[in-house]
């Protein structure tokens, strides 16, 4: 919202006379409905809200969209809905800021289950200041937004104006339990806990707000499982996500000899990639990881401030997030020069025989925990044939997880993840629901087995330091084993040299 100061500070022109306002709503052409048929999530949202609808009976559900959020001064970041709202609800990309998705519980009279009713901000009159004079949401300065009876046609549930979402959320709150997704909207989280504490008559203040606490996290982890098993048009989003970032990395192979040119090759590469994002779908899943040299060995390096020389290899991690928010998240290794060092080779293809036996562990009646035992089985085989285990510990001994553990110097991370809407989906699953459950048809995971030796660790063989390979792969679970839903960009040592090559047209 804008601050007081900033009113006060105001130095925009704005309509302030009863001639220019009369002014400006003259004469516009009719307005054209923005939906005139129901989105294809529609249904699939429709079934999730029923899951969730028969896991919290008689129960008050509140999921927001979340608000713009300040980037500097007067300038917002670009909006992405809370990834609970996307699911429920089928809106994506830039849709809708302040919105609020209320699941009501209906009596048996009415149908029973819940209601899904969207509070949202619908499109202003033109004779309305906010047409004209609000350069945050009106029609004038960020274009118009859907009214009621569009938002009802493409989701197929109820829609009403934002200023009635206040008394309905805490209407006879006393009696009902009402449960909230907490991180969403800071604002409307402490609005809500006041409005829920003062309707309520058992407990001292804080016993009040534990007892919220834990109804919320109870909606919140469920929301968070209820990804984990895609449907089919999630399915079909993933695989778009994953073409789209096929252009992506093709893009930048193209432009490796601009990147190595031009000085701060890691940025051209992070730019060159974050175009096709854009024109691809939404944009970036997440922040990209261009890293060069010995960058790569720094996991999470999304600074990109490198350069990219004749004879590294740039890992890059990097993946499109459709409109339907739902992401791809896929890393290769490249060399700059488009071929191979001995020791580069040497690495990449133990990181490859990992990835290899973590995919052969993906099927169902297998933990997602079997997939990094077999990757990380096999980074422990090359590192003590390479014999940078500590004298006397074999491989059972460095997998020995209360005396061992030595191999996580070069690869310290898990080899998956679940993903989907967010890169680290299911985050609020609990272990028995993530790491110890079997995999079952329709999750999506990653494969990312990774070495990672520092130009500084004396304890790699010289020829190693410096050089970190990571490969990565989006996998469907099927019903008799799995889907690399990413295995048409290469993959071997010998193949990425000759897809590049292919590229480069040599």
């Amino acid at each position: 919202m804008t601050s007081e100061e900033q009113k006060q500070a105001e130095n925009r022109a704005r309509p302030t006379t009863d001639e220019f306002r009369a002014f400006v709503a003259e004469d516009w052409a009719p307005r054209r409905p923005s939906a005139t048929e129901p989105s294809p999530a529609a249904p699939y949202a429709a079934q999730r809200r029923a899951a969730v609808s028969k896991a919290f009976a008689g129960d008050r559900l509140v999921i927001p969209a979340g608000g713009l959020k300040v980037r500097s001064n007067d300038t917002d970041y670009v909006f992405r809905p809370h990834s609970a709202f996307a699911h429920l609800t089928g809106l994506g990309g830039d849709r809708e800021p302040d919105a609020v998705l209320m699941l009501e519980p209906r009596d048996e009279e009415h149908g029973g289950g819940h209601e899904a009713i969207l509070f949202f901000r619908p499109l202003a009159g033109r004779d309305s200041d906010e047409f004209f004079a609000d350069t945050r949401y009106g029609e004038f300065w960020v274009g118009a937004r859907p009214t009621i009876e569009d938002l009802e046609t493409e989701l197929g549930l109820t829609a009403r104006h934002i200023d009635e979402f206040a008394d309905a959320a805490v209407k006879d709150s006393g009696e009902i339990t009402v449960r909230l997704v907490r991180d969403a909207d800071r604002d409307l989280t402490r609005q809500l806990d006041a409005a829920r504490t003062s309707e309520s008559a058992e407990g001292t203040e804080a016993d009040q707000a534990s007892t919220l606490a834990e109804a919320d996290d109870a909606l919140a982890a469920f929301l968070s499982h209820l990804r984990m098993v895609k449907d089919e048009w999630e399915v079909e989003e993933m695989r778009k996500a994953v073409a789209a970032t096929h252009v992506g990395f093709e893009a930048v192979i193209a432009d490796l000899p601009e990147a190595v040119a031009k000085g701060r090759g890691e940025r051209w590469v992070e730019g060159v990639f974050g175009l096709h994002a854009r024109h691809q779908g939404n944009g970036i899943g997440y922040d990209s990881i261009c890293a060069a040299g010995d960058h790569a060995t720094t996991l999470h390096w999304i600074k990109n401030t490198g350069d990219l020389r004749e004879g590294d290899l740039i890992l890059l991690d990097a993946g499109v997030e459709m409109d339907s928010l739902f992401t791809a998240d896929i890393t290769r290794t490249l060399p700059a020069s488009g071929t191979f060092t001995d020791a580069q080779r040497e690495i990449y293809d133990a990181v490859y025989a990992a990835q290899e036996a973590g995919l052969a562990a993906v099927k169902p009646g297998n933990k997602f925990s079997d997939v990094h035992a077999a990757a990380i089985r096999v980074i422990a085989e090359h590192l003590h044939r390479w014999g940078l285990l500590p004298e006397g510990v074999d491989v059972e001994g460095t997998l020995d997880k209360e005396h061992g553990q030595y191999h996580r110097r070069w690869m310290v991370h898990g080899t998956s993840h679940h993903l989907g809407i967010d890169v680290h989906d299911c985050a609020l699953a609990t272990r028995a629901q993530y790491m110890d459950a079997e995999l079952r048809p329709g999750m999506v995971l990653t494969v990312e087995p990774g070495l990672y030796f520092k130009a500084d660790d004396l304890k790699a063989p010289e020829r190693f330091r410096g050089i970190g390979v990571r490969i990565e792969d989006d996998v469907l679970v099927t019903e008799d084993g799995c889907e690399n839903l990413s295995a048409a960009m290469p993959r071997t040592s010998t193949d990425v040299e000759a897809w590049i090559a292919g590229i480069w047209g040599r």
